[in-house]
């Protein structure tokens, strides 16, 4: 029996621990917090639950140690940690995270050892990769090139579960969420590169339809030109990843990006109000209430659903808070994380769409639409969880199985990987619907 290792027992973590544990592997799973991971184990005979903290650097060795392949769904700055024993004792490993620099950097290393350390394998970046390169990997069988390409996904709570002005619930890693919010962005847009400063993120947006939601919110997602390398299309003169969210989301956000609210800049806050911890940020002490501080600051611009919004995560509260030396990213997000995770009783909800407008030898073109909607179960999983961790956990049987040979730091891009994940992730109800020969009209302009 091949035996898992799971580090992280958090909010996306039961799909792949159930899969895993009903498909004859043995998964010793690790958490800060012991309970988490022994109520996912449950009484599962192929299941551990071991007490885990990353500073355990003797644990993590005998555990890598002990186990056939790490899987590490630990926030994204610990994977290194992970990856170095793997290294040491040549065990594969596997994550959902995006690939970072000194990830990339151990790829040679990874390589001496003999193992894969497959990176960017849940939802976005994940299932993402692996759709969008089946497309890809068509349109250039035919000896076609991509002309356009657009990628847009988000994880949201259903419609009828929106019960707050950001229309938008936490369903998965609520600090990466805002913390992703501080990101700059980068795309390629008619052959012009189009550079979008974090100040500006929220502003950058445009509205797209999609099928059983309705309209929703499109702003960009991070550095699409890398995609340019990472999918092979370097004739493409466009290329745009993007998230998708319910209208009120990005104006919200972007007036508490420019309130400083989410910064990172650390400072002293000891015995601050929240409404003082406002007053600081927008540098206004007056005599005016703080409600009309903050219409002064936006200086005659429409503030009603951001104060709706401050007022329901309770940040304009006359409280002493109890930070001492922090950031207002700290502060912020605290705040949103106690009143905007999804309630138990509701549902979540998934929406991914790539469109391609493709063009072969011929002078043909065609729109070809590729869309993923799923929606959670709130007696059961949520949608992100499964989108998350079902192709990790196919990832983890693929390579332990044989399936998957590489070796090397990698992503899902290489049909040897896609391919066999995206088959049974059909299976399991997580099903890419694609079209093709669409009139050019259904294009994004």
């Amino acid at each position: 029996m091949k035996k898992v290792l799971i580090l992280g027992a958090g909010m996306v973590a039961k799909p792949i621990v159930e899969y895993l544990l009903n498909n004859d592997f043995k998964v010793t799973l690790g958490d800060i917090e012991l309970e988490k991971a022994q109520n996912l184990i449950g009484q599962h005979p192929n299941g551990v639950a071991t007490a885990f903290s990353i500073d355990n650097a003797l644990l993590l060795d005998k555990l890598v140690e002990e186990n056939d392949l790490a899987v590490s769904l630990l926030p994204y700055k610990f994977h290194l940690i992970v990856a170095k024993a793997c290294i040491k004792h040549k065990k594969n490993m596997l994550t959902t995270s995006y690939v970072s620099p000194e990830m990339y950097a151990l790829d040679q290393e990874v390589k001496n050892a003999g193992i894969i350390i497959l990176n960017e394998l849940g939802l976005d970046p994940g299932i993402d990769h692996m759709s969008a390169m089946r497309i890809i990997d068509k349109i250039h069988s035919r000896g076609g090139e991509v002309v356009d390409f657009y990628s847009i996904t988000g994880a949201l709570p259903e419609r009828q579960a929106v019960n707050n002005p950001f229309a938008y619930s936490f369903s998965w890693s609520p600090k990466g969420v805002i913390l992703a919010s501080n990101n700059h962005a980068k795309y390629l847009k008619h052959q012009e590169i189009v550079e979008v400063p974090t100040e500006d993120l929220f502003k950058d947006t445009f509205n797209l339809y999609f099928p059983e939601v309705g309209v929703l919110e499109v702003y960009p997602n991070r550095n699409s030109t890398d995609y340019i390398e990472i999918y092979g299309i370097p004739e493409a003169k466009t290329v745009f990843r993007g998230t998708f969210r319910y209208e009120g989301w990005c104006e919200i956000m972007d007036k508490i990006k420019a309130m400083n609210l989410i910064s990172n800049q650390e400072r002293d806050f000891s015995g601050l109000t929240f409404v003082q911890f406002i007053e600081t940020m927008i540098e206004d002490f007056s005599d005016f209430s703080i409600e009309e501080k903050i219409r002064n600051f936006f200086d005659g611009q429409d503030v009603d659903l951001l104060l709706s919004g401050l007022n329901y995560i309770d940040l304009l509260s006359i409280n002493v808070m109890p930070y001492t030396r922090t950031t207002p990213f700290e502060i912020t997000s605290d705040k949103m994380i106690a009143q905007m995770i999804l309630p138990k009783d509701a549902g979540d909800m998934v929406a991914m769409q790539h469109i391609f407008l493709a063009q072969y030898p011929e002078g043909e073109q065609e729109v070809i639409k590729s869309s993923l909607l799923q929606f959670g179960n709130p007696k059961a999983d949520t949608a992100i969880a499964r989108t998350v961790a079902l192709p990790a956990a196919l990832g983890v049987k693929n390579i332990l199985n044989g399936n998957i040979t590489e070796k090397g730091v990698l992503r899902p891009t290489l049909p040897s990987i896609y391919n066999p994940i995206l088959e049974e992730l059909e299976t399991l109800g997580i099903k890419m619907t694609e079209e093709f020969n669409l009139p050019i009209e259904e294009n994004i302009q």
